[in-house]
């Protein structure tokens, strides 16, 4: 949707952009107008984006890891874990493995938190109890690494 907003703002500028330059008598073709308006309102737009892109600094997301939990309870959800990373930093995702036939959960899962707040989530909950169990607790392994090595 935002980009179809994006094309027809885009087309409108360079229909103007072709008016006033057919008008101005410099372009006598409309065709070639048209060209050159599309081609000024492209180098404007792109101009423009990469000012207020590097103006906005504070609305790009923060970097995030995924930490792998294991020897979870099985009774344990989503929002028990959630809440015992939350302790250590800020948590953007947590996902727990299930059994595809049976549903049930298997004991591990991962959450992704800011890189920041990882490194001592990791070193704290590591090898400490939780519901009577005692967790392991690292930095996923990134699938795509290992797909390239």
């Amino acid at each position: 949707m935002k980009t179809s907003i994006s094309l027809l703002i885009t087309a409108a500028i360079a229909l103007v952009g072709a008016l006033l330059l057919n008008n101005a008598t410099i372009v006598s073709s409309t065709g070639l107008a048209f060209a050159l308006g599309a081609v000024t309102v492209g180098i404007a737009l792109s101009l423009f984006a990469t000012k207020s892109s590097g103006d906005d600094f504070e609305s790009v997301p923060s970097t995030s890891k995924t930490i792998y939990v294991g020897n979870l309870p099985y009774r344990a959800n989503e929002n028990d874990v959630k809440e015992l990373f939350a302790k250590h930093g800020e948590v953007f995702a947590v996902r727990l493995m299930k059994d595809k036939r049976t549903g049930k959960r298997r004991g591990f899962g991962f959450v992704v938190m800011a890189a920041g707040d990882a490194p001592g989530a990791i070193e704290t909950l590591n090898n400490s109890e939780y519901g009577e169990r005692t967790l392991k607790v690292r930095e996923a392994n990134d699938p795509r690494k290992s797909e390239r090595a």
